[in-house]
């Protein structure tokens, strides 16, 4: 089969999946193990009928012989029924476990990690990949435990009924496993391409969705669709080249497999002319050959299976091994949350590689409790770097940012002490779902009161005179409201979490002047006055008669 290398490395990626559902996973074996001991005895209890029918045996009666016939059939048909029960059950908490386990990863990861993927990418292997894995949990290690027994005891009963002919039709197992050694590397190689173009067309398809409207306005609807048919085709290409391995030895096989039929019934029936074995035997030994082969061509089918697998386990380890985010420190108290504390850059530096030109260097500022800052720059000065540094997303590569206490209390930012922040990035981030939804994921305990009270400060009560109110649904990306409506609920939402520190990174670029100054009056005015530090990263001069100070910051070049 796969090599032991492959396989080990596969078990270990399931290991702990193993361990989480042992009983379902051993109660599913269980009932294949009976289904396979059903079926021999069915064979056996077939040959008696007929021998006794015959007059070869006299152990029971024909009747007596029939009904247990009957009710190996029935047993088979329960376990059946029930063995696709636990399947079910099995494969979905399987696979809600493993997606939960690795979206929560995706969640703690570090940010310029996350990068590094596509979320087609990402999305490509939460679902086809954790499908694969939970496939071959919950269906394909059991089933190819039970067909490797049920490979042994058709040999063994087959062994005893007929050892020349038993010794005969296996003969074939060496020669499938050389042939799943041939071609094995390169369905692998094949595989691992697959899945990296399928992942490449999901992005592709994903993104140019996203971004349909700039390409209807650019009229490249056609020049997009070529895109997607190479990668199609690319996709087609090495998808046959995998198929035409798997049947070249599917086809050998099969042909090794009419052999063995072909032997087994010219070997049954010079014996039946001679005397030599009974009616029922001849039948026994054809459902025998069945129960060796149909195992052989079953275990044939697990080289691409392992090979799946493993690609899948290999990928959606790539997830697993993304670097987390530091350890949290502990958490700032509710007496020093209401601290006059100073977000504070010490000698700051960032580059985002060894050999790139900074992007900051040696930038030393404070932030005081209750004042209101302008940041602005030029672009590529570094600005939503700076802002990705407060937030803790990215280290510095020299210097620190952190808090500064009236005591003297040093806290650099980390990701626990992001619950100091608040924050509104460039564009539209709302998420499908009502306006509701969208405003609790700043504060989940907030009551409509609150809601109406933030959505009033950021100049939003048209929600007000929606048919649905605050239950107004929003598709994707703020789908059936205007890019401006959008913003000012993500505003909103924003203000919902009442964190010390605000920051609003080009929040109002989508309102109009008038609009954009009552929505900065009325966050300065609520919101200085309870001691909030406001940040304000910006191209506009409008927000600077309400600033306490500013920050310039100059592009660096090379």
């Amino acid at each position: 089969m796969a090599p032991l290398s492959t396989l080990h490395s596969l078990a270990q990626h399931t290991a702990h999946h193993w361990r989480a559902f042992r009983p379902q996973i051993t109660l599913n074996l269980l009932l294949g193990l009976l289904q396979v001991g059903c079926g021999l005895a069915f064979v056996g209890m077939t040959k008696l009928a007929i021998d006794v029918a015959t007059g070869r045996a006299f152990i029971i009666s024909l009747n007596t012989a029939l009904w247990a016939l009957g009710a190996l059939m029935l047993l088979q048909v329960l376990m059946a029924l029930t063995g696709k029960w636990v399947r079910t059950t099995l494969t979905m908490s399987l696979q809600n476990r493993i997606q939960y386990q690795l979206f929560s990863q995706l969640q703690q990861s570090q940010w310029p990690a996350l990068r590094d993927f596509h979320s087609g990418d990402i999305l490509n292997r939460l679902q086809k990949d954790v499908a694969v894995l939970v496939t071959l949990i919950s269906e394909d290690f059991p089933t190819f435990i039970t067909t490797c027994l049920q490979f042994v005891g058709a040999f063994a009963f087959l062994f005893w009924l007929e050892p020349r002919l038993a010794l005969l039709i296996v003969f074939i197992a060496p020669f499938f496993l050389l042939v799943s050694k041939v071609y094995f590397k390169r369905q692998r190689q094949l595989t691992q391409t697959i899945r990296r173009t399928e992942s490449g067309i999901q992005s592709f398809i994903q993104e140019s969705l996203q971004h349909i409207l700039i390409i209807k306005t650019l009229q490249r609807a056609e020049y997009m669709c070529k895109k997607l048919s190479g990668q199609q085709t690319h996709l087609y290409k090495k998808t046959m080249d995998k198929t035409l391995y798997s049947s070249l030895s599917s086809t050998l096989m099969n042909i090794g497999f009419a052999l063995g039929y072909l032997t087994t019934f010219a070997w049954g029936v010079v014996h039946l002319q001679q005397g030599l074995i009974s009616y029922g035997a001849l039948l026994a030994f054809i459902q025998l050959v069945g129960q060796i082969q149909g195992p052989v061509r079953t275990l044939s089918k697990y080289v691409p299976v392992f090979i799946n697998a493993s690609t899948a386990a290999e990928r959606l380890h790539e997830l697993e091994q993304l670097p987390s985010e530091p350890s949290p420190s502990p958490t700032l108290s509710s007496e020093e949350l209401r601290a006059p504390f100073t977000l504070t850059l010490r000698n700051v530096g960032f580059s985002y590689a060894p050999d790139a030109r900074p992007i900051l260097d040696h930038l030393s500022f404070q932030f005081p409790a209750g004042s209101v800052t302008a940041i602005q720059g030029e672009t590529g000065s570094g600005k939503t770097t700076l802002i990705r540094l407060m937030l803790a997303l990215i280290p510095p590569t020299e210097g620190e940012v952190g808090l500064l206490f009236p005591s003297e209390k040093w806290c650099p930012v980390s990701a626990s002490l992001r619950q100091t922040f608040t924050y509104v990035p460039q564009g539209n981030t709302l998420l499908s779902g009502s306006i509701r939804d969208n405003l609790l994921l700043g504060c989940p305990a907030a009551n409509d009161a609150q809601m109406w009270e933030v959505l009033h400060c950021a100049a939003a009560d048209f929600v007000k005179k929606l048919p649905n109110g605050l239950d107004t649904l929003c598709s994707e990306l703020g789908g059936g409201l205007s890019e401006g409506q959008a913003q000012r609920i993500c505003i909103a939402r924003a203000l919902l979490r009442e964190a010390p520190i605000m920051i609003f990174d080009e929040s109002t670029s989508a309102l109009d002047a008038q609009t954009e100054a009552l929505v900065t009056e009325r966050i300065v005015h609520t919101y200085t006055g309870r001691g909030r530090t406001l940040i304000f990263i910006t191209h506009r001069t409008a927000i600077l008669p309400h600033c306490t100070q500013q920050l310039h910051l100059k592009r660096k070049i090379s």
